[in-house]
């Protein structure tokens, strides 16, 4: 298996290609051709001539969340949803108490899918009946708080600092007025969260954040993706004519993104275990959050 990043999804490499191969095996899958396309999270990796994507949770995953996840994925097909399918077998897969699941392979061109064409299979989503499942709540701060308590990167001062910010930001939270009516969300819309498919259109692929919330959480975290990573205003600026509500001019606006960009910089500062090159990145982005530089560009780990 070509080996693309230290300790995917938390495993050794041994870990994960053992786990790959039982995996495949219970479901009658070969895995001779296995390429690991994604490990800083999960370990998601391709079987290239079965045409599937085979994802290994996290270590420490809970089996029932992923589990729920293949629940509410399935009856998303059953809608007709925007979503990469599933691969038709029973699933999830367990061994040794580690959750695996596997989905149909749609091949990519070079570039991601532009902000645009999230508009509209999120609008879908926001606009769903309630789902068969009860999904989790979204609770940014909590996540936050959780991070930073499982953060061993960084000085103490700094962690101070996290969290006195999260305690300001909690505060600030509770006066905002949400506009948009609650219900499923995808809890991380992004670029590489989407996949494209033909006619220039695109389905989401990753629902291991989904939960009931406020769809401004969804839009506030593209806009943060357009305006961090380099895509630009005009880039987002599409995104929210398709969708038809621009969340940058709601008065809720600078605390929800300030919520989540906290959330993104405690959560890769707690994976800097797994990925050690990532430190460098995430120092620069609390020095960044430190100076209230909201401009600053961020380099994608």
């Amino acid at each position: 298996m070509t080996q693309a990043a230290l300790a995917p999804g938390g495993f050794t490499q041994s870990e994960m290609h053992q786990l790959l191969e039982q995996g495949c095996m219970a479901v009658g899958l070969n895995f001779s051709d296995a390429r690991l396309l994604r490990g800083h999270t999960n370990a998601v990796i391709l079987l290239e001539k079965e045409e599937v994507v085979v994802k290994i949770a996290r270590r420490g995953s809970r089996i029932d969340d992923v589990a729920r996840t293949v629940t509410f994925v399935r009856w998303l097909q059953e809608t007709g949803f925007p979503t990469v399918p599933l691969h038709s077998v029973d699933q999830p897969v367990v061994i040794d108490q580690h959750a695996i699941t596997f989905w149909k392979y749609l091949p990519q061109p070079p570039h991601p899918v532009a902000a645009a064409q999230l508009a509209k299979p999120l609008y879908a989503l926001h606009t769903l009946p309630t789902p068969p499942v009860t999904l989790p709540a979204h609770d940014n701060i909590a996540a936050i708080r959780r991070s930073i308590g499982a953060i061993t990167c960084l000085p103490e001062e700094a962690l101070s600092f996290l969290a006195e910010h999260a305690d300001k930001l909690e505060a600030d939270l509770q006066e905002v007025r949400f506009e948009l009516p609650e219900g499923a969300i995808q809890g991380d819309p992004q670029h590489r969260n989407a996949l494209h498919v033909d006619h220039g259109e695109a389905v989401l692929c990753d629902w291991d954040t989904v939960a009931t919330g406020q769809p401004e959480w969804d839009l506030i975290t593209v806009e943060v993706h357009c305006r961090r990573f380099g895509h630009g205003e005009l880039h987002y600026s599409a995104f929210a004519d398709a969708y038809g509500w621009n969340v940058a001019n709601w008065p809720g606006y600078e605390t929800l993104a300030a919520i989540r960009e906290l959330r993104m910089i405690t959560t890769n500062a707690r994976k800097v275990h797994h990925a050690p090159a990532s430190l460098q990145e995430v120092a620069r982005r609390v020095d960044g959050l430190r100076r209230h530089d909201r401009s600053l560009r961020w380099n994608i780990l």
